[in-house]
């Protein structure tokens, strides 16, 4: 066993002194070079120091403060989709079958545009008889037509057989009256009048009838145009008909939608619910706001229970004032829910922040009498005009607090 690892041990010394003997005489290993190299390099906690005299610290109006610890309100930022409320969008119908007009004297209305309530929109010229009620009609036409000859032909006959009915009594009264008549005749030739008199009332008061019957021309002739106004004022959504064309009745025309108040909708981990303040306003901002931007107040509303199952999340709602017009259903804004719980951090005056032109946030720390140096810092949010740091001196550091914007343009020889 010793001796297989002794020769296992030459085996290897002579593999090395194999490949020395191989490289080429005269030749040194090799240094690696790095790749790069930095000169000159500045740290940030030794940034130039700003002294200032006791006059210009006095006429810059400089006031300096320590960073502390406060119990500040707690707050989760979450992504949110502003939507529309469940009764902003009104669609309007036709009331009766017609033909869609443009209104005198207005612009064609298109989605997109802006609309007050009881504006014009369209109007609609009803359309009673559809072609073939026109086929229909044009029958009847004829049929009362026919109805007024045969109710006049049936006039002239009654009157006709009542002139000959008292024809026939005037001679029946004179044979009797002479004697070469009798009684019986006359009475016949009276009834016989009776029953003209009789059917001729009957085919006047038919031909009446029938003379009043009376069929338009053209449906249209008498019909008003139908005004359809705007039901409240909004957006409009969609133009389902345009003028020109003829549509049902029930047919959609138009849908309005009211964006004057709108729904933000946040989709939060059902395991995080319990931590948020939900009874309790968001501030609503810009997707990409910065810390300290104004934001927005949106109240907690009662809506609809919603989920996304496969997300493991559900949705919360607020209400938020949109008079201006500047959110849109469908934007992505940023939402920030309080917790319910708050929490000491190390805070600093949010006028003690000054930012730089690539956004960078910085604070001045006083170093000694009159002498200050510019740090960085990373601020994680902005509650009450106190800035949390995320990043930053700690707790006691004396910092300016008022005058930053002095210093920082004293700093760049923007001297006041």
């Amino acid at each position: 066993m010793t001796l297989f690892v002794g020769q296992r041990t030459c085996l290897v010394l002579g593999l090395i002194l194999f490949i020395a003997g191989c490289q080429p005489a005269g030749t040194t290993p090799s240094t690696q070079t790095p790749p790069s190299k930095v000169t000159g390099a500045v740290k940030e906690d030794t940034l130039t120091t700003i002294e200032l005299t006791e006059e210009a610290e006095k006429r810059l109006g400089i006031e300096t403060s320590a960073i502390e610890m406060r119990a500040l309100p707690q707050h989760r930022t979450y992504g949110g989709e502003v939507t529309l409320p469940t009764d902003a969008t009104i669609t309007v119908s036709a009331t009766v079958a017609g033909q869609l007009q443009q209104p005198n004297g207005a612009k064609p209305a298109k989605a997109g545009a802006l609309v007050v309530g009881k504006q014009p929109i369209l109007t609609l010229l009803p359309l009673v008889l559809t072609p073939s009620d026109r086929t229909a009609l044009a029958m009847a036409r004829n049929g009362v037509a026919t109805q007024r000859a045969d109710a006049a032909g049936l006039v002239q006959q009654a009157q006709t057989q009542v002139d000959a009915a008292r024809i026939a009594l005037n001679r029946a009264e004179r044979l009797d009256k002479d004697g070469a008549g009798s009684k019986r005749v006359v009475d016949e030739a009276k009834a016989q009048l009776t029953l003209s008199e009789k059917a001729l009332e009957a085919a006047m008061s038919r031909k009446k009838i029938v003379d009043e019957t009376q069929l338009d021309e053209e449906s249209n002739s008498t019909q008003t145009p139908l005004v359809i106004e705007a039901p409240q004022s909004g957006i409009i959504r969609a133009m389902h008909a345009l003028p020109g064309e003829v549509v049902m009745a029930g047919a959609p025309l138009f849908e309005i939608m009211n964006t004057e108040s709108l729904w933000i909708r946040v989709p939060v981990y059902v395991g995080e619910t319990d931590d948020l303040a939900i009874d309790e306003p968001a501030a609503i901002g810009e997707l990409a706001s910065r810390p300290g931007q104004e934001r927005i107040k949106a109240e907690p509303l009662a809506a609809p229970p919603t989920a996304t199952a496969l997300a493991s999340t559900v949705d919360l709602y607020y209400v938020l004032p949109n008079s201006g017009g500047k959110l849109r259903p469908g934007q992505r804004v940023s939402v920030q829910l309080p917790l319910r719980v708050d929490k000491e951090q190390r805070a600093i005056p949010w006028s003690a922040v000054v930012q730089d032109i690539h956004g960078g946030s910085w604070i001045y720390e006083k170093r000694a009498d009159r002498k200050f140096v510019r740090r960085r810092v990373q601020v994680k949010q902005v509650v009450d005009k106190w800035a949390v740091l995320e990043q930053g001196p700690p707790v006691g550091t004396t910092i300016v607090v008022t005058g930053v914007a002095e210093v920082f343009g004293t700093e760049f020889w923007v001297q006041k």
